[in-house]
């Protein structure tokens, strides 16, 4: 009756009435394969027999054909038996009429304890879910162990009902959760940045963006969300005037596509000051399948430093340009710092031209060809490159062409050291001349 119950209508019932009838004749569904169902009852005893209507006597006479069915229909099952999915054929009321070895080990490992599987099987999957167009839709199963067990089902649609498939997807379930719980942590951290970011696709529409965007260029989030073209953002930032102001608007969009195009392949980087006074870094970074990245970072406060760091370098120099005596400052490890105009019209040089080259060994060596000899030079450059406590101490040299200079070398924090040159004059300098003397005395 599990065989007939689906290819006849009403088959119950019509069996029902055989005892009295003694014989009867049945045509199959019109859906179904045509069949002849004719039984009789004699004694007791019921005689059923089943007629194939495309049934062929040749065939059924051709033992080598009958073979090779025999072999196909061996080989299909076999096949579909051990198929790493489930499958299953359901008629046109939902009724599983056919299924195999997988779909059969998965009903029977949610079945309750002490149930046995029967007929009809049971319905493992809400099929209504399934779409139509034979396109995969996901499903899962409640397992006994509290787990659940994910299937992608796709179904194709037959004269008599359907045929369904239910490709085990764990796998996939779980890469998307690991991407989905990756993608969140990447979320939140880059809502922490405080450079803004923009991450556009390969046809220039916004895909991703943090807040310190909408801090950065003032644009709302609700036109961030709708995700517009590169050109777009950069077009609301200008009227935001949250971009530097061109000269006119055709060679600003020049300059757009200009940047577009370095940004992809990874050459653009600009600082952008604002009309506001605002400065920001922006850097454009190509990404994987064409995607673009743009990083805005407000550096005024960085300029602000630059610039007072300049003026107060620019000061102290100009304060040390005013000192009479020679000036030269060296780090610990003897390259010149800093030098002021005196030393300049002394020594008959600029070390300043070439920082970087100047060290104390070579401007003792200059200092060496325009002086007498003298074991100073050599004590200064120990004493430069001393570490630990050091004391302030004098002393003097004699240039070639007789003046002499006071020499003095002190210590300075972060291991730096001051030399400062004097020309001394000469001592009877002070002392009247005499025809100065004379005047006075005849005075």
């Amino acid at each position: 009756m599990a065989f007939l119950s689906p290819r006849f209508d009403g088959i119950e019932a019509i069996f029902a009435t055989l005892p009295q009838q003694g014989v009867i004749e049945v045509n199959s569904r019109a859906n179904t394969h045509p069949m002849l169902l004719r039984a009789e009852y004699r004694g007791g005893i019921t005689k059923i027999e089943l007629i194939d209507a495309h049934s062929s006597p040749k065939i059924a006479s051709d033992p080598l054909v009958k073979r090779a069915i025999d072999e196909e229909v061996t080989l299909l099952r076999d096949a579909i038996a051990a198929a790493p999915m489930l499958a299953w054929r359901e008629n046109t009321e939902g009724s599983v009429v056919w299924a195999n070895g997988p779909y059969l080990l998965q009903s029977c490992a949610i079945l309750a304890e002490g149930k046995e599987l029967g007929w009809p099987l049971p319905q493992l999957f809400a099929t209504a879910r399934a779409h139509a167009d034979g396109k995969d839709a996901r499903q899962s199963l409640n397992l006994p162990s509290g787990k659940k067990a994910w299937f992608n089902i796709s179904s194709k649609a037959e004269a008599d009902g359907w045929i369904r498939f239910a490709v085990p997807a764990d796998a996939a379930v779980q890469a998307e959760l690991s991407l989905r719980e990756f993608m969140q942590t990447l979320t939140k951290t880059f809502a922490q940045l405080p450079i803004g970011l923009a991450i556009f696709d390969a046809g220039r529409r916004l895909q991703l963006f943090n807040p310190a965007l909408l801090d950065l260029t003032h644009l709302p989030a609700d036109f961030l969300s709708m995700r517009p073209s590169l050109l777009s953002v950069l077009d609301a930032m200008r009227d935001r005037k949250m971009l530097p102001e061109p000269k006119d608007y055709r060679s600003w969009r020049r300059e757009l596509v200009q940047m577009e195009k370095a940004a992809a392949s990874g050459l653009y980087e600009e600082t952008w000051n604002l009309p506001d006074g605002q400065t920001y870094k922006v850097v454009g970074r190509p990404h994987p399948n064409g995607a673009l990245a743009l990083m805005i970072e407000d550096i005024s406060s960085e300029m602000q430093r630059s610039r007072r760091f300049r003026a107060d370098m620019e000061l102290g120099q100009a304060v040390i340009d005013h000192v009479e005596d020679a000036i030269a400052v060296f780090d610990q490890g003897g390259h010149l710092l800093i030098s002021n105009a005196a030393y300049v019209r002394l020594w008959g040089h600029d070390p300043g031209e070439s920082v970087g080259d100047s060290t104390l060994r070579k401007l003792s060596g200059h200092w060496r060809s325009l002086s007498a000899p003298s074991g100073l030079w050599t004590e200064l450059e120990e004493f430069v490159s001393t570490v630990g406590d050091r004391e302030a101490w004098q002393g003097e040299v004699r240039f070639l062409d007789g003046r002499l200079i006071s020499c003095r070398f002190a210590p300075l924090s972060g291991g730096s050291t001051l030399t400062q040159f004097r020309v001394e004059k000469p001592k009877d300098a002070n002392r009247p001349k005499l025809a100065q003397t004379n005047k006075r005395g005849s005075a």
